[in-house]
């Protein structure tokens, strides 16, 4: 539970960050949104290096589903957008994925 929840967390910080970036570049808000966005990002950054995990690329590979699946709710609660069957089937996928690498046997 506890590497489902720092990837949770992760994956609002860099989807905040990001969406900062966003909002600053493509909906024309104030420049000063960049610095929540850089915060954002670097406690991204920090929550992912906690998750247990002995190899950094599989913690990454793994946390694509869990950040996939915050994009959709993000699409879905921020910018009011109803994800639709290929969002929810998307997200199943990369979840599944993200599972299997994560959890997967390891020969030594």
């Amino acid at each position: 539970m506890k590497t489902y929840a720092l990837y949770a967390l992760a994956a609002l910080a860099e989807i905040a960050g990001c969406f900062a970036f966003w909002a600053w570049l493509r909906l024309g808000k104030p420049v000063w949104w960049l610095a929540p966005g850089m915060v954002s990002l670097v406690l991204f950054a920090w929550v992912l290096a906690l998750v247990p995990s002995e190899a950094a690329g599989r913690t990454y590979a793994a946390y694509g589903g869990i950040y996939i699946l915050a994009s959709i709710l993000w699409l879905w609660a921020v910018e009011a957008q109803v994800p639709d069957r290929w969002d929810v089937l998307g997200v199943a996928v990369c979840l599944a994925g993200g599972a299997i690498i994560l959890f997967g046997p390891r020969s030594a």
